[in-house]
């Protein structure tokens, strides 16, 4: 007669049977949170705007001067740009708020019919970016450089020296909206909110409206200062989120 053999029990140290829970515990978490956003979900966005006064402008301007040769050109081009810049500060823009924004010098050619392209002389042009900080003193700012010798002035936009107030105006606002919002969907659709899921925020604050073109005569006369209008800036916050919907 065969004996029969019994194989004996396994027994799991603690250490071991402590590794094979944690290893089931992720995969349980993971089935408990797929359960839950199988949940009824509802995805929303929003926008809150804020409208409010500028309180400082930036300005493109410069100088351009021509002459037979690059050195005559880059030199009266340097020494009419010195006095712009001493009528900026004069004008009370601090040295941080004036910055070189482009410096060129380009050979300037005669195109006739028929005939090779015959150099007339250079062009040089130095362009300075401002920021003006009291508005009041805008217009009297432009005169005074216009005046020292600046020939272009290129464009002009309005911003905000801290737009943190407004946009968190506009992300209450956005806010709002947003849970209105929902609030209807959840009526309309016989559920309830239960809670918020989650909550992003895009957009935010942007320096003004596109840059409003200026030009600058040198020989104009100005009588008074040059007239400028800084209007409003919109800040504008784009919100969206997802609701968790409950009978």
């Amino acid at each position: 007669m065969k004996s029969l053999r019994r194989s004996a029990p396994v027994v799991l140290a603690p250490a071991a049977a402590l590794a094979l829970l944690m290893v089931g515990a992720p995969a349980q978490a993971q089935t408990v949170a797929d359960a839950a956003f199988r949940a009824t979900t509802l995805n929303l966005s929003a926008f809150g705007e804020t409208l409010i006064a500028p309180d400082m402008a930036t300005i493109s301007l410069g100088v351009q001067t021509e002459a037979p040769s690059a050195a005559e050109a880059l030199r009266a081009n340097g020494a009419r740009m010195n006095q712009v810049v001493a009528a900026l500060k004069k004008a009370g823009v601090a040295d941080r708020d004036i910055q070189t924004s482009g410096l060129n010098i380009n050979p300037q050619y005669v195109y006739e019919q028929n005939k090779p392209p015959r150099l007339t002389g250079y062009q040089a042009s130095n362009q300075v970016t401002i920021s003006v900080r009291d508005l009041t003193r805008l217009g009297q700012t432009v005169d005074a450089t216009v005046t020292a010798g600046a020939n272009t002035v290129g464009g002009i936009s309005f911003g905000l020296q801290n737009p943190q107030a407004a946009e968190d105006a506009a992300r209450l606002d956005a806010v709002k909206a947003l849970q209105a919002k929902a609030d209807l969907y959840a009526r309309a659709t016989g559920y309830k909110i239960v809670r918020l899921v989650s909550l992003g925020e895009g957009g935010g604050y942007t320096p003004a409206p596109p840059p409003m073109p200026m030009y600058a005569m040198a020989k104009r006369e100005m009588a008074d200062s040059t007239p400028v209008s800084a209007g409003e800036l919109k800040v504008r916050v784009d919100v969206n989120a997802t609701y968790e919907l409950g009978r």
